[in-house]
């Protein structure tokens, strides 16, 4: 059931647009983003999966050093790495501009509506709604040989790399929630898809494109895009999601370099 801001940001757009247009503009949008990481994705899980061992066998390394021998180029690797991702989820919000006065408000992301704090604590209570049993259903995935050894973290530990994981956090964050949320529950319904469609094609693109986690990983974040789906049909408010999506990746990926060299199963 849709809630009343979801209904006035749905109302119509301002300038008149074909079905087409919308469509092709969807297509454009997700693959030079999340469509694009996805085919990728599969790739990856078809790679894994015809390998000896299998995914269990593999090992997938996120936020690794990339010029091991020259730091000050690392460092700058790492900024771009972190900030040109970004650009898809601005371009999404500019398209909304099309059909929107006012794009970040129509999708929540604005702090004028309501105080922050209430999108503060919203966002957190989802992330330990989602985090803890996320966690126990990779450890299960890993166990029953359906998840790769996932290393969250490969840049050590120090204060440039907590920077550096928590920016990283951050812009996976606003990636993800304003495009696969926020940007196509607006234009889905426009193609005249119904609400468990645009629910089902929104949860399904952010599970594939974690299919290079393995099958758990593809599961856990399915399960993930329809809570924060229903989330945002009731309230209309990307912003939360971000919170929460930011606080998950923290604790994944701050926690995995502090705690990897300690513990021997992580």
């Amino acid at each position: 059931m849709r809630g009343p801001a979801v209904e006035e940001r749905s109302a119509g757009p301002t300038t008149a647009a074909p079905r087409a247009a919308y469509a092709l503009e969807v297509l454009l949008l997700l693959f030079v983003s999340l469509g694009r990481s996805a085919v990728y994705a599969v790739l990856s899980i078809i790679d894994m999966s015809t390998r000896p061992g299998g995914v269990a066998a593999q090992t997938s390394q996120l936020n690794p050093t990339l010029v091991p021998d020259r730091p000050w180029l690392d460092a700058i690797y790492q900024v771009v790495e972190t900030l040109l991702p970004v650009v898809p989820a601005l371009l999404a919000v500019y398209l909304l501009g099309r059909t929107h006065a006012a794009p970040w408000a129509a999708i929540g992301m604005d702090l004028r509506r309501r105080g922050w704090g209430r999108d503060l604590a919203a966002g957190l209570g989802l992330a330990a709604l989602i985090g803890v049993p996320g966690l126990g259903l990779f450890l299960a995935a890993r166990a029953a040989g359906l998840a790769a050894d996932v290393q969250a973290a490969g840049l050590g530990i120090s204060v440039w790399a907590v920077l550096v994981l928590v920016a990283r956090a951050l812009m996976n964050g606003l990636l993800e929630e304003v495009i696969v949320v926020g940007y196509l529950f607006d234009r889905l319904p426009r193609l005249g898809w119904p609400p468990w469609a645009v629910l089902a094609a929104s949860a399904l693109l952010r599970g594939s494109y974690h299919l290079y986690q393995g099958w758990g990983g593809f599961a856990g974040n399915i399960v993930m895009g329809l809570v924060f789906g229903l989330w945002y049909r009731r309230s209309g408010r990307v912003l939360p999601l971000v919170v929460a999506h930011t606080a998950i990746d923290v604790v994944a990926f701050v926690g995995y370099a502090v705690l990897a060299p300690r513990v021997g199963w992580l």
